[in-house]
């Protein structure tokens, strides 16, 4: 339902949502229908930490009749402009001020709120029944209607989750770590009973280069969990396969997720639901006897 288009001409007569993540602005669309005009600033396949938008999409921005982001110090390379409309009177959501918010555990960021709060479902619930209010307060908005499509899209959270559930629930406790290369699983830790054993390779969205140092504290991740697979959001998680069987001598699967981003229509995870299914599947076969 997203409309990922920054140039599109014809909202006619309608509202403008302007959405910073493409997450989130999936969501959005799902929620409004064709009510609004849905603008997500987040290209497929972005960084959210580092995306930065045009002049025209930053005006855009200003003129909007409700801004959705994140928040939680996700969208560093926005914020600027997410100030300037919050200061030119623009109705905004921010749905990190919505939820019961975690902190990360471990690294540099130890103690900073955690930003990753969609890898729970159950957190996008409340996200989406904070949400449904500040839409039905756009003028021109059906909240008859958008309460129906609100109610059917948290009915398909419900059932994401329920899915979700019985899927970990079969893997063995002494399985149920998260060994990962990006500090993106803390909810889903949180909401599913697993460990998060560590962010052990920096840099977020790149496995290209581990150093010595980050290969050695990898191993000892591997080998104090016995787990079977690492998880990581990258474009060749086969780099660090062979980076480990060549300099460390452990063999390990490297399962790719998707993390923080949604990708095109023909990419896997075109949509949240989607995303959160497909990694649902590769943790659970990842982890599983």
């Amino acid at each position: 339902m997203t409309v990922l288009s920054a140039c599109t001409p014809g909202g006619g007569d309608r509202p403008l949502v302007v959405v910073s993540t493409n997450i989130l602005g999936d969501v959005v669309g799902e929620l409004v229908g064709d009510q609004v005009e849905v603008l997500t600033l987040m290209k497929p396949n972005a960084d959210p930490h580092s995306f930065e938008i045009s002049a025209q999409e930053a005006a855009r921005v200003r003129s909007a009749d409700l801004v959705v982001s994140n928040g939680l110090g996700l969208e560093e390379g926005l914020q600027q402009h997410l100030d300037a409309a919050a200061a030119d009177g623009v109705p905004t959501f921010v749905a990190g001020e919505t939820i019961d918010v975690l902190a990360y555990a471990g690294g540099d960021a130890e103690g900073a709120p955690d930003a990753h709060f969609w890898t729970d479902p159950a957190r996008m619930i409340d996200v989406v029944d904070a949400l449904e209010p500040a839409l039905a307060d756009i003028d021109g908005m059906d909240a008859a209607a958008l309460a129906v499509r609100t109610e059917a899209y948290r009915e398909r959270l419900g059932q994401l989750d329920a899915e979700m559930t019985e899927a970990f629930a079969a893997i063995p406790a002494e399985r149920r770590a998260l060994v990962t290369n990006h500090h993106v699983f803390g909810y889903l830790a949180d909401r599913f009973d697993f460990t998060v054993i560590g962010a052990v390779i920096p840099g977020g969205t790149t496995l290209a280069a581990p150093s010595a140092s980050d290969l050695a504290d990898l191993v000892d991740a591997v080998e104090q969990t016995g787990v079977p697979a690492i998880f990581a959001e990258s474009s060749s998680p086969d780099r660090l396969v062979q980076a480990l069987a060549s300099e460390a001598d452990v063999h390990v699967d490297v399962v790719e997720l998707f993390t923080e981003s949604l990708t095109g229509p023909d990419g896997g995870a075109p949509d949240y639901l989607t995303m959160m299914r497909v990694n649902t599947q590769r943790i659970a076969g990842g982890l599983s006897p």
